[in-house]
């Protein structure tokens, strides 16, 4: 089951000009990690808006000042009937059960509605984060009263939430699959994975798959299938997966810029990645199943 997923729950992204309600969940973020509270059964919980309007906290870097800063809150959406808010200014600091964890405990994290909230509230928070003064002229932008957008008052300039499509790509040879690993400089994440790739201005995701699989390992491919998206929050990105088949040579040029390592796996040899939420995993499981 992929991070998204998360049925029966509803996700509702559309955009609401509201003030948050003490029950409201207060999504708290320093950079790359989240304010949260694990229970003993694995659950995670997030503070409301009314447990941290509750307390009194030194917003001050150096922690000479004692004055409350006033705080700003910015809507993000709804699972279900539960409201979640992002707050503005510097980071809330760990208070009661609350602390903060980075924000890979979300990938498996339960309940599953609540990691996938959490997931795609720091898309849009590190978005916030990014355009608080006008990329055009300089000047201090504004949130919009009508959409989930910031504006300068100055240049009008306005910034929606920035989104990079990126493929993933299975490339496959018969019985065999490519799988690939990332060089630590690179990537932070040292499993197997599958090549994956930004789309550039002007390319279409096809290209791209043709584009990151010759640079990455140096084969042509052919019969290239969409399978399926997957929004992660993580990197701010729409992962977009592709199916394909090596087309001639099977012989690897490996990018060691980018990968320590590229091997054709077979289907039997295939680890299970049935208990991980990524379209990468979900890929690999379908070709190790046999459905593909």
């Amino acid at each position: 089951m992929m991070l998204q997923e998360i049925s029966p729950s509803f996700f509702h992204i559309e955009y609401h000009n509201v003030q948050p309600e003490n029950k409201d969940v207060l999504l708290c973020y320093r950079k790359g990690s989240v304010l949260l509270h694990k229970a003993e059964n694995g659950e995670l919980t997030f503070p409301t808006v009314g447990e941290v309007d509750g307390g009194e906290f030194d917003f001050s870097a150096a922690g000479k000042s004692k004055r409350r800063q006033i705080r700003t809150y910015a809507y993000l959406f709804a699972v279900d009937r539960v409201r979640f808010f992002c707050a503005a200014g510097p980071p809330i600091e760990e208070f009661s059960i609350y602390r903060y964890e980075h924000i890979k405990c979300l990938r498996n994290a339960q309940p599953a509605w609540a990691a996938f909230a959490a997931a795609t509230g720091y898309h849009l928070w590190w978005w916030y984060q990014k355009n608080r003064f006008c990329g055009a002229c300089g000047k201090e932008m504004l949130h919009s009263e009508k959409e989930r957008a910031m504006y300068c008052p100055v240049c009008g300039n306005t910034a929606y939430p920035m989104i990079a499509p990126s493929v993933i790509v299975a490339v496959l040879d018969g019985n065999r699959i490519l799988l690939t690993r990332y060089q630590p400089s690179h990537n932070s994440y040292s499993h197997y994975a599958l090549i994956a790739g930004y789309v550039e201005a002007g390319e279409t995701p096809e290209d791209t798959v043709r584009r990151e699989v010759m640079e990455e390992v140096g084969l042509k491919v052919k019969n290239i299938r969409y399978y399926k998206s997957q929004p992660w929050g993580f990197t701010g990105t729409l992962l977009l997966g592709f199916f394909c088949e090596a087309d001639g040579s099977t012989n690897i040029s490996l990018d060691e810029e980018e990968l320590s390592e590229a091997v054709w796996v077979e289907r039997n040899a295939m680890p299970d990645r049935s208990a991980d939420t990524s379209l990468t995993s979900e890929m690999m499981e379908q070709f190790r199943l046999g459905c593909i």
